[in-house]
C-alpha cells in the first residue's frame, strides 16, 4: 500500500482528504496539521507522495518543501494552496515540486494527479534503478549486479544487505540517508533489532571502504548516514 504524508491546517478539510484517499485510493494517509509536525513525520519513515499545504501556522508549505528536498530529493511533492498568482506556482516547481493544485479543488481531480504523478515515478525509478548498477566511489568502483567492490587489484565480496545498502547510500551520495528509509528499504522493518543489524552492516562496509581516506560514511545525528566523497 502506498503511504502518502498530508500536512494540512484545515482540520475538517485534512480528515476529508484523509478519509477519501484511503478510502477510493486504497492509500494509506497519514495527516499532519502544520509544518513542524509534518517535518518530524517526514524524518520517522518513508513515504511515496507528499501533499503539502502551503499557508500553515509555523512552518508554511514551502518552507517545509524546502527543507524535505535537503533530506530527500526523489520524493514527489502536490503543493496545495489558495494562491493562484504564477509567482507562487514558479516558487513551488523552484522548490522541487512536482505539482501545484489550486484551492478550490474537486478531490476526484486531486486522486487522479496523485495516481498520474505516483505512476509516472515509478516508471522512473524503474528505468533509474536498472540502469544504476555501477558506481563510482572515490577509487572504488561499485558493481551492485555482482555485489562486488574493487580497488586497484584488490576485489571484495559484499552480501546481499550490504549490497543493497551501499548502493542506497550511493543514490544518496553527499545526501543524507535517512535511518528509517534504509531499514524499510531493506528490510521493510524499521524495528530496533533491524537497526542494530544494519548498523553491524554499516561497520564492515566502513571497513571495506577504508584504502581511501576522501571516502567516508558519516552519521547525521537523529537523521541517518551520509556518503562523503571529498
Amino acid at each position: 500500500m502506498k503511504k502518502i504524508l498530508l500536512v494540512e491546517d484545515d482540520p475538517n478539510l485534512g480528515l476529508l482528504l484523509q478519509d477519501y484517499l484511503q478510502l477510493k485510493g486504497k492509500f494509506d494517509v497519514v495527516l499532519c496539521t502544520d509544518g513542524d509536525e509534518g517535518l518530524r513525520a517526514f524524518t520517522k519513515q518513508s513515504y511515496d507522495l507528499l501533499i503539502l499545504d502551503v499557508m500553515m501556522p509555523k512552518k508554511d508549505g514551502f518552507t517545509l518543501g524546502k527543507e524535505i528536498r535537503k533530506i530527500n530529493n526523489h520524493v514527489p511533492i502536490i503543493f496545495a494552496t489558495a494562491k493562484a498568482m504564477i509567482e507562487d506556482k514558479t516558487q513551488a516547481f523552484n522548490l522541487g515540486g512536482d505539482d501545484y493544485i489550486t484551492k478550490p479543488f474537486r478531490i476526484e481531480e486531486l486522486l487522479l494527479r496523485i495516481n498520474a504523478l505516483l505512476k509516472r515515478t515509478e516508471g522512473s525509478e524503474k528505468k533509474a534503478e536498472e540502469m544504476q548498477a555501477n558506481f563510482k566511489i572515490g577509487k572504488y568502483d561499485f558493481d551492485y549486479s555482482t555485489q562486488i567492490i574493487s580497488i586497484a587489484d584488490s576485489q571484495q565480496k559484499l552480501s546481499t544487505k550490504e549490497a543493497e545498502l551501499l548502493r542506497l547510500l550511493c543514490l544518496h551520495k553527499n545526501e543524507v540517508l535517512t535511518r528509517e528509509e534504509a531499514l524499510l528499504h531493506i528490510w521493510h522493518d524499521d524495528n530496533y533489532f533491524n537497526g542494530r543489524s544494519m548498523d553491524v552492516f554499516l561497520s564492515k562496509i566502513r571497513k571495506y571502504l577504508k584504502d581511501d581516506p576522501s571516502v567516508e560514511i558519516v552519521n547525521v545525528h537523529g537523521r541517518g548516514y551520509k556518503l562523503l566523497i571529498n
